[in-house]
């Protein structure tokens, strides 16, 4: 057979190689892997495999504090063994059908066809609350639903709301398990009041006195400067 004009010259290009089984590890890696395959001697074919675990390690020195990051390079090595390497691994030995099978399907949560704007987490802090024995903490937990619940409905509609729709909601919500009434009579005036954009209720009252404060303290300032100029 005659020899190809590489072949010819003594080139050796890799696209003419086999392909990489885990590119990132390199040609020379995968030729130690291949080697390795073919120690016929147990023994120092289980001493050849460790040697390559350290090399595999110190490529990677990052993820030297990741959880299972040994098991990881094993299962890498025999992955670039194609699964042929007879040795002793300190790990269960994987099969080709081990990375064949598709990973478990994820769960995620059912799409919200009513009031999505609440989001799944304040449904689940309904349930929490509904579930929770009558008291204080109860009673605390369902004005903070409240609450977030009026400035989720205001972030999503841009508009204005009366607290009536947000008990409405509430109470649906809950399936009438929240006494909507006896809510109210733990709320400054029966009103849920209004949130920042922090979410942090706004104290009227005490931005009243600071600029209550701040009226006589201009009065005091204009009224010592006016000595001053006598």
């Amino acid at each position: 057979m005659a020899l190809t004009e590489h072949e010819h010259l003594g080139f050796s290009y890799n696209t003419e190689r086999e392909k990489l089984k885990i590119p990132e590890y390199g040609r020379t890696l995968q030729q130690m892997v291949d080697y390795c395959v073919t120690i016929e001697d147990r023994d120092e074919r289980n001493r050849a495999a460790r040697r390559i675990i350290d090399v595999m390690g110190e490529i990677n020195p990052h993820l030297r504090n990741v959880p299972d990051f040994q098991h990881k390079l094993w299962d890498q090595l025999f992955i670039m063994s194609d699964f042929r390497l007879d040795i002793d691994s300190p790990f269960p030995i994987p099969t080709r059908e081990t990375f064949a099978a598709p990973p478990d399907r994820l769960d995620y949560p059912p799409v919200l066809d009513k009031y999505r704007y609440y989001g799944h987490y304040i449904r689940s802090l309904i349930e929490v609350a509904c579930a929770m024995e009558p008291g204080d903490r109860r009673e605390a937990l369902l004005i903070a639903i409240a609450k977030h619940m009026k400035k989720s409905y205001l972030a999503w509609n841009k508009d204005s709301v009366e607290d009536g729709v947000i008990f409405a909601h509430l109470e649906e919500l809950s399936g009438g398990r929240v006494d909507i009434e006896a809510l109210k009579s733990h709320l400054p005036g029966g009103e849920i009041g209004t949130l920042n954009p922090q979410g942090i209720p706004v104290q009227k009252k005490r931005f009243a006195q600071n600029g209550q404060r701040q009226k006589q303290q201009g009065k005091a300032s204009r009224k010592g400067s006016g000595n001053g100029n006598k």
